[in-house]
Parts: C-alpha cells; sequence; structure tokens
C-alpha cells in the first residue's frame, strides 16, 4: 500500500503559518497521529524541555544507548524517569555489529579517520534509531538552531525522507538564555556536565567541554573539521 505520510505532512505544511508552529504545535501533532509519535532524548538541556512539554501528551520517549555514554547522563536518565514519570525506551546497538566492528578495528578507531568515526555512529546510533521510529509518523527532536551551522536554515517542521516520517523541532530557534531560563524556572533534572562547559554531549570518548569562544560544536569530534560534524542522525541534503 502507498505510504500517504508525506501528503499528509505537506497538507500540514499549507494549513501551518510561522506563527502556529510553535510548542503548542505538538498538541497538534498528537491529535492528527494518535499513538503515532515519538520524542527521542539525550538528556540535553533542550531534550529536558521537551519532556517537560510532552509530560502529559500521548508521546513516547526513547533514548539510544550507544554503550559509551557518560556516567553522569545515565544519572541524568535515572533522574528524570523519577521527575517526570514517564517510560523512556532504551534502543541498543546490535551485538554483532558492535563485535565484528571493534575487532577489526579497535576500540577507539573513530579517531583515525572520519570513515572510521561515522561508521561506528552508525553502527551505535544511526541502525538502532532506525529501530526505534519504526512504526510512527512523527518524530519530535530537540535540536536548536544555534548549535550547528547545519541546522541554521533548517525547517521546524520537515519530511525526514530517509525515514520516511514527519519531523518536529520545537525548540529550533530558541536561544540559549531561554533554554536556561525555563530549566531554571522548572527545576528540571538536568546533566550537570553542562555546568562543566559540555554543551553537546554525546559519547564519552567523543566530547570535551568547550573554552571561552568556541563553537558550540566544537566539543564534539574536536579532532575533525567542523563542516563534518554530523552523526548521521539528523540528514539534511
Amino acid at each position: 500500500m502507498e505510504n500517504n505520510l508525506k501528503t499528509e505532512f505537506e497538507e500540514l505544511l499549507k494549513k501551518a503559518s510561522d506563527n502556529a508552529i510553535n510548542t503548542d504545535f505538538i498538541q497538534v501533532l498528537v491529535e492528527r497521529f494518535p499513538r503515532k509519535v515519538t520524542f527521542s532524548t539525550s538528556f540535553s538541556y533542550e531534550d529536558q524541555i521537551v519532556t517537560h512539554l510532552i509530560k502529559n501528551l500521548d508521546v513516547d520517549i526513547f533514548t539510544l544507548d550507544t554503550g559509551r555514554l557518560f556516567e553522569q547522563t545515565y544519572e541524568t536518565w535515572t533522574a528524570s524517569r523519577a521527575f517526570f514519570k514517564k517510560e523512556i525506551k532504551a534502543y541498543y546497538p546490535d551485538t554483532e555489529e558492535i563485535r565484528e566492528f571493534v575487532s577489526q578495528n579497535g576500540p577507539d578507531s573513530f579517531y583515525q579517520s572520519v570513515e572510521q568515526r561515522k561508521a561506528c555512529c552508525t553502527i551505535r546510533k544511526v541502525h538502532p534509531l532506525k529501530k526505534a521510529l519504526q512504526g510512527y509518523k512523527v518524530w519530535i527532536t530537540g535540536l536548536r538552531s544555534e548549535h550547528s551551522t547545519n541546522r541554521q536554515n533548517m525547517p521546524q517542521l520537515e519530511w525526514d525522507e530517509d525515514h520516511q516520517i514527519i519531523k518536529f523541532h520545537p525548540l529550533l530557534h530558541w536561544t540559549t538564555k531561554q533554554v536556561l531560563e525555563y530549566v531554571q524556572a522548572y527545576h528540571l533534572p538536568y546533566n550537570y556536565l553542562h555546568k562543566k562547559g559540555f554543551v553537546s554531549i554525546g559519547c564519552e570518548p567523543c566530547t570535551r567541554a568547550i573554552k571561552e569562544g568556541e563553537d558550540f560544536r566544537a566539543g564534539r569530534w574536536w579532532w575533525e573539521d567542523a563542516n563534518k560534524k554530523e552523526c548521521g542522525l539528523h540528514i539534511h541534503k
């Protein structure tokens, strides 16, 4: 049967003005696609805000456990379950894929080349993501345009051709000031690495704190060219 989801997306886009596409638009998506909306969290400031926005809505939540996350990320995960009282489903990389990759290339081969690093990201993130999105029609994220030059022209509501899903970024145009004020106002649990200069927090071997004046993404895959710093979860062609 032909998938008409892209047609539904185009209809949504026509009806939604720029003013209508804000955080309240999540409710519109939930009503239009009942039990078919999911949100991916990595427990960043932004993701905690989105979790707070959807805590009383019919939106599922999942996270990708790569097996190489910071201990502080797991602590935030535990605190989030207690605070929001919502189930957070975990997805993991395939054991055989990891075994083969590490056996052939070593545990830290991602430092050797962009290709090796992307291969690691594909196994630990991209493949589990495909499993996590199966059966859903809408994928909500906590992406913000300030975090990457690749996201400056990203639409807030978009069609993800690779995953054949509608994608919504409710906080895309929020400033860092707005994010911090919201987290403080609602006393949301957060990853304490944020207070130590970690802006974008991923796997422990691939993340460092940034220095004053550095770009937001400088702490991710810092040994690579800045224009190549995406892991494959959010692709824009």
